[in-house]
């Protein structure tokens, strides 16, 4: 539900309880689940009222939400048993026992059995520890105040506690507005207009001569009379979309359709497959029909809220009868509603790929790298920043040996093969691509143009038309389905295929993998329109369902996976989008706006959690999810097919769409083109320098191959020379060309300058903020993003958090961490200070940690004493655990499952420790001193641990046995600290992960635990303080005990950009301030920001003009490989820079 429609909901909750229904409110305010009210909750805890405590609290989580709401439902189901024990009244006792509480046995056996046991006793206060149990109202009064602290901590209850600051009858006061308004636009407007109704727009009677002055200020609402119940307001009012007819039924989920004004479809929870429904804090409630004849915008939408304005505007503004926007039934878009400004609507870049695309889709980090597969079977992988194509690969069958005789028979005789389907895995370092012929083949991508084989599959007889990635049991799988009518899962590490899924009558046309809480499903559609869904076992499908158009449909969940959407083309080309209630398996929604006839199968995708958009009638058309009337129409500046292909990157500001003539549009937001800038920044200063170059003649591909090799072959040239002249000389194709020319053209020419270390030494070489003082801490101890990016967390010595958000404004309209905008340090409203428990040592002496929720709602710490639970909302203690000694050292979440933590202690053991069953599961023994660092890899699903030992270990994340450990290669000659700190950090590929010492900056290869590449300061450099990958690895910012940071390629580990004290620190500062901890933001690669001794927080930028931090150094020989540990850091040419 939109935000409007919200907000309607409190407006009729404040005027129901303003006419007193009493009953109403609370009943409203259960079904919408948008707030929980505090006191009818207490009043009714107070007064036994069981049945309809728990009947209330349903409206807002269910039993098995989450941990808290576990113990909310526990503790009033032991209340009231313990009552019924306490009147003697066994046979009710029994019964709470077997039907309300024996549902947490599962979770806690031994409690449940506890509970049992008190039936046997003639006073359960003989249970030591119900003995001071009192009566029943005390009893009720000390579990309340433990209810209202679990709700306050419960996500579920966030921003559901407190109501709307609401001026007194506001729905009667815009309802007095909407008369007003109608009165303004009556062609007979009387003076004193007798309103008699609300069911149909206000309109005066016979003409009376001129026109009379407007009632603006004579109410012409009074109360409603309460006899025969309140009727359901205006349906013609300003409130409610209008949907357009009822569609045809599908077969045995709906009635016939019906003259009688009803909504549409039924509405529901969660999946079918056995999980849980969805909350009712997930519910989006249908509103019912309007005026048959005449669509109004919808109250949902922006275009409402910004057409209302002029209602409270002086009556001497005539606004013209026919300013609202009318859509008729039957015609094709009609007038679409205004689009939000954050839709990406702009062309910014228009891409070529040789030939015409047939499915895109972004890296789910680097949000600006754009994988394309086309008609004929070629592969691009385009940077669209800089409008350059790193990768072009034509069809080849990788092991012809291998395949099937049915494959090779089929190559034989028409070699021509389309791609049906690419996509990335979920970390970006795998991606597949499913081709219209029998095979599938993985890659595996290591960053610019690094693309590997990994992986062919002969997967399906006939096409394999589509393909996807998913984590059943902690595994990377990919996920196929065929012409064969199967859908096929394989390991994605060895190509074993796991598990085949038999039971479609016709060629399976796409898979869609999900999960619900810890059940792992897959949906699958075929061409018959038939709709399937599977576990991960041999036991055939759960479902099957009828598509809308039954014929070729997709299906996709919202980025939060709450919510399910299909969009199909039926064979006559009616396209349909609808939303599912999963429990029912029904449409809950249909979105309208399609062209009667598509021309061609729709695509569609979704972002945000709010918008979806659809490729139909030469245009993108885009919706709101909680609106069915189609929002706005976007053509792109013309020039697209009749069904383009689309596809949205991760945040919502980029969307890619397929062009004619094999042409790509890029089309962003204000944040995609913001993005985009940087690499125009960047090249309009290469092209200021080559603009004569480019403007020769075209060169023919021999000669540009020819080019390519000189460049390569001439010491001092950047990478790009190289990686240009293998992708021509790989490919041999010259329709990549037209990118590369340029390109070489510019660094042949630019092959007798040398490289330059950039070094940062004035403020005005960069951006750099200091975040706002706090005096309360002395020293930084460490430093993180929130996952969202708009926040930083800071963890001092003396055990005090610090959080500083950045506000939305229109220097920041995003809202995310920069340097440009000086942020808030945030506190709740009561002032509380997330402190971390301490022992009678100093925290100063003690080794602090902390770790951050994926959702950044909890963060878990420790300073020396027992860890602390937070919740970053309220600032408030959620629980405290695990007293030392030993103390944590280091903290970190299981990727998979938050309920785990990997927790380093300082007696060198490391704890793997489930939160919900407050349980050590197990204890990992393998280093000699504290632990210092911990890494999970869900690829390989493996931890990686590092100690004060220098010694890093390897971890199975499934039997948790030691796999391998290797002590630190310390440079010769070189003393290090007794208790040195050792990090580990994983590449974004999960494959490799970079270790920090102060001696030295390393990347291992993991299953090996084999040094890749290594840099060593020189021997009189200050140590190393802490360094990071950038978030999509391709950097890494390390800072040193002398105040300098510097930032190095992650490829080669060469130093490309040093940046000086006196850049960011003033002169007056003391020469003993150092940074001790660096972190990189979550989204922007090139910020990063520092902890410094003196407890400031520095955020760094480079300046706009550059983009970036410095220039990558050349790669030496013309390769990119790096030596030997031991000869790396000793003859580097970094090295003396330091």
């Amino acid at each position: 539900m939109s935000s409007l429609s919200r907000e309607l909901v409190f407006l009729i909750l404040q005027f129901l309880d303003e006419e007193k229904f009493k009953e109403t409110v609370h009943k409203l305010e259960q079904e919408s689940g948008f707030f929980f009210n505090m006191k009818y909750f207490e009043d009714e805890v107070h007064n036994g009222n069981w049945d309809e405590v728990e009947k209330y609290l349903s409206g807002f989580t269910k039993v098995d939400d989450n941990r808290y709401s576990m113990k909310i439902f526990f503790e009033i189901r032991k209340q009231k048993y313990l009552e019924a024990l306490d009147k003697h009244d066994r046979s009710k006792a029994v019964d709470i026992l077997v039907k309300d509480l024996k549902v947490f046995a599962t979770f806690n056996e031994e409690l449940f059995k506890e509970i049992t046991q008190l039936l046997t006793l003639e006073n359960f206060r003989e249970n030591e520890q119900l003995s001071k149990y009192g009566d029943t109202k005390s009893a009720r009064a000390i579990m309340l105040v433990e209810l209202k602290k679990l709700i306050e901590a419960n996500p579920l209850f966030r921003d559901k506690l407190q109501f709307p600051n609401l001026k007194n009858s506001r729905l009667r006061t815009l309802i007095n507005q909407s008369l007003n308004w109608q009165h303004q636009l009556c062609k007979n407007p009387r003076p004193n207009p007798d309103i008699k109704t609300l069911f149909v727009d206000h309109s005066c009677g016979q003409p009376n001569g001129a026109r009379a002055p407007s009632p603006a200020n004579n109410p012409l609402l009074g109360s409603l009379p309460k006899a025969g119940g309140f009727p359901p307001l205006g349906a013609h009012g300003p409130f409610q979309p209008t949907p357009a007819p009822v569609p045809i039924p599908l077969a045995g989920w709906m009635s016939n359709p019906s003259t009688v004004t009803h909504p549409a479809v039924s509405e529901g929870g969660g999946i079918g497959l056995g999980g849980p429904s969805i909350t009712a804090a997930l519910k989006h409630p249908r509103t019912p029909p309007t005026n048959p004849s005449v669509e109004y915008p919808s109250g949902d939408s922006d275009h409402v809220s910004k057409r209302t304005r002029p209602m409270g505007l002086s009556t001497e503004v005539n606004l013209p009868v026919n300013m609202l926007p009318v859509t008729f039934q039957g015609h094709g878009h009609g007038q679409a509603l205004n689009a939000p400004e954050d839709l990406p609507k702009n062309v910014t870049r228009t891409l070529n790929q040789g030939s015409s695309p047939m499915s895109m889709d972004f890296h789910p980090s680097q949000q600006t790298l754009l994988l394309v597969g086309t008609n004929v079977g070629d592969i691009g992988l385009w940077e669209v920043g800089s409008r350059e194509r790193l990768v072009l690969r034509n069809f080849k069958v990788w092991d012809l040996s291998s395949c099937s005789m049915p494959l090779q028979a089929a190559l034989v005789k028409e070699p021509g093969v389309s791609v049906n389907r690419v996509i990335w895995s979920p970390d970006g370092a795998l991606f597949g691509v499913a081709y219209s012929r029998h095979i599938v083949q993985i890659y595996s991508y290591h960053g610019g143009d690094d693309v590997r084989q990994h992986l062919e599959i002969d997967a399906h007889v006939g096409g394999v038309n589509d393909l996807a990635f998913s984590h059943p049991n902690k595994q990377l799988c990919v996920i196929t389905c065929g012409d064969d009518k199967t859908i096929k899962v394989w390991d994605a590490a060895t190509g074993a295929k796991q598990y085949t899924f038999e039971g479609h009558e016709a060629p399976v046309y796409s898979v869609c993998p999900h999960y619900k809480e810890n059940i792992q499903f897959i949906f699958s559609t075929a061409l018959d329109g038939k709709i399937k869904a599977w576990l991960y076992d041999n036991l055939g499908s759960r479902v099957d369902y009828d598509a809308p158009g039954r014929w070729c449909t997709t299906m996709a969940y919202s980025a939060d996976g709450t919510r399910l959407f299909s969009c199909g083309t039926s064979k006559d080309g009616e396209s349909h989008i609808v939303e599912w209630n999963e429990s029912e398996g029904a449409v809950k929604r249909t979105y309208h706006g399609f062209r009667k006839r598509s021309l061609g199968v729709v695509q569609f995708d979704t972002t945000k959690n709010r918008f979806l958009a659809a490729g139909d009638d030469f245009s993108i058309k885009f919706w709101d999810m909680d609106n069915t009337q189609l929002m706005t129409t976007v053509d792109a500046d013309g020039g697209l097919p009749g069904s383009p292909r689309i596809r949205f990157n991760k945040d919502g500001t980029l969307l890619a769409v397929s062009a004619n003539e094999n042409g790509i549009k890029i089309l962003a937001n204000a944040d995609g083109m913001r993005l985009l800038r940087t690499f125009e920044n960047h090249l309009s200063y290469e092209a200021s320098r080559t603009s004569e170059v480019v403007m020769k003649p075209a060169i023919t591909p021999i000669q540009v191959a020819a080019a390519a090799a000189a460049a390569a072959s001439s010491a001092g040239l950047a990478e790009r020379s190289a990686a240009a002249a293998a992708l021509s000389g790989m490919n041999g194709d010259a329709r990549n060309l037209g990118d590369v020319k340029p390109r070489i053209a510019e660094e042949s020419n630019d092959k007798s300058k040398i490289w330059k270390l950039t070094e940062i030494s004035e403020p005005s070489q960069c951006r750099s903020l200091r975040l706002p003082e706090n005096m309360r801490v002395t020293k930084i101890s460490r430093l993180i993003y929130t996952n969202s990016g708009s926040a930083i967390l800071a963890l001092a010595s003396n055990a005090i958090h610090l959080l500083w958000k950045w506000q939305r404004s229109e220097r920041n309209s995003t809202s995310k961490a920069t340097a440009s905008v000086s942020p808030q340090l945030w506190q709740p409203t009561s002032g509380i200070l997330m402190t971390n428990d301490i022992t009678d040592t100093s925290p100063e002496e003690a080794v602090p940690c902390f770790a951050l929720s994926k959702n950044d709602s909890y963060v878990m710490s420790a300073s020396g004493g027992k860890i602390s639970l937070f919740n970053m909302m309220t600032f408030k203690t959620m629980t405290t655990f695990m007293p030392p000694p030993p103390a944590a050292t280091f903290l970190a979440f299981h990727p998979q499952d938050n309920n785990i933590i990997a927790i380093g202690m300082d007696d060198s053991t490391i704890q793997i420790y489930n939160v919900r069953v407050d349980e050590v599961k197990s204890k990992l023994k393998g280093h000699s001193k504290r632990i210092t660092g911990l890494a999970f890899s869900h690829v390989l699903n493996v931890l990686v641990s590092s100690g004060a030992d220098a010694q890093l270990c390897v971890w199975s994340s499934d039997g948790w046995e030691k796999l391998k450990s290797r002590f630190l290669q310390l440079p010769s000659g070189r003393t290090t600290a007794s208790l040195s700190d050792t990090r580990v950090q994983f590449h974004h590929d999960q494959q490799q992960f970079l270790v920090v010492h102060e001696t030295q900056l390393a990347i291992y290869e993991t299953t090996k635990l084999e040094i890749v590449k290594q840099w060593v300061p020189r021997d009189s450099a200050a140590p190393i303080s802490h360094a990071t990958f950038s978030c999509d690895s391709q950097l890494v910012y390390a800072s040193f005990l002398d105040a300098t940071v510097c930032v190095f390629s992650a490829a080669n580990l060469r130093l490309r950009c040093r940046i000086n004290p006196s850049a960011y620190l003033p002169a007056n500062v003391s020469s003993n301030v150092q940074p001790l901890v660096i972190a990189a933001h979550p989204q922007e690669a090139n910020q990063f920001a520092l902890g410094l001794s003196d407890g400031a927080v520095h955020v760094f930028e480079p300046l706009e003009s550059e983009g970036k931090w410095g220039v990558a150094p050349p790669v030496e020989n013309g390769s990119a490989s790096s030596a030997p540990a031991n000869q790396v850091g000793a003859a580097g040419s970094d090295q003396a820079q330091r």
